[in-house]
């Protein structure tokens, strides 16, 4: 393995990061709603499991997964459900106003943060498909232990520097005042991502 492999792993890694999905879309929720200790934490949570997830797929469990498929799908099935009960529970409190100092405690947000990413099994299947690709065959236990923690790290410096941004008085006013109307989008995103999760074969 070369410092270029890892760079182009990143580099993959940085577009996966910022497209739209459920771990995008709970961090900016989180960030705005309870703030940047509470932002932060989430993603702390999004990315451990994240690089679990490219652990597992480095050892091998997508084959698990391939000779398996029950434990996919009940892998998937219950991401789907937390998924779809994040959605419920933004959309019922859309109209609740912000209490000061009722932000999300952060253990909760770290918790809800890594459920999402736990609760989403392609993400194995995505890792795996592109560790193949970028990294060589025969790692040793050094290097994927380095590629792990590259991942993890990565994930938290984004989801820290995505909360610093976002966690400012304007993007909280701006927020607030439109708070009805951007909690029922994002509970409608998170809901229709969790239903295709669960029906997408």
């Amino acid at each position: 393995m070369t410092a270029l492999d890892l760079l182009a792993f990143n580099a993959v890694l940085a577009a996966a990061i910022l497209s739209p999905g459920p771990a995008l879309l709970f961090a900016l929720r989180t960030v705005l709603a309870d703030g940047r200790g509470a932002g932060i934490a989430a993603g702390m949570g999004l990315g451990l499991v994240a690089g679990l997830w490219t652990l597992a797929a480095l050892l091998g469990l997508e084959a698990v997964f391939t000779l398996f498929p029950w434990a996919y799908g009940a892998l998937k099935l219950g991401g789907a459900a937390y998924l779809m009960w994040i959605a419920w529970r933004i959309w019922a409190t859309a109209r609740a106003p912000v209490a000061e100092g009722a932000a999300r405690p952060r253990g909760r947000a770290f918790l809800d943060g890594a459920l999402i990413n736990l609760g989403n099994p392609k993400s194995v299947l995505f890792a795996a498909s592109v560790l193949v690709v970028v990294f060589p065959k025969g790692l040793s236990a050094a290097e994927i232990a380095l590629i792990t923690a590259n991942h993890m790290i990565v994930e938290w410096l984004f989801y820290t520097g995505f909360a610093v941004l976002l966690s400012g008085a304007p993007a909280r006013r701006a927020y607030l005042g439109a708070k009805p109307w951007i909690d029922r989008a994002a509970a409608l995103m998170l809901g229709a991502l969790g239903l295709r999760l669960l029906t997408e074969r």
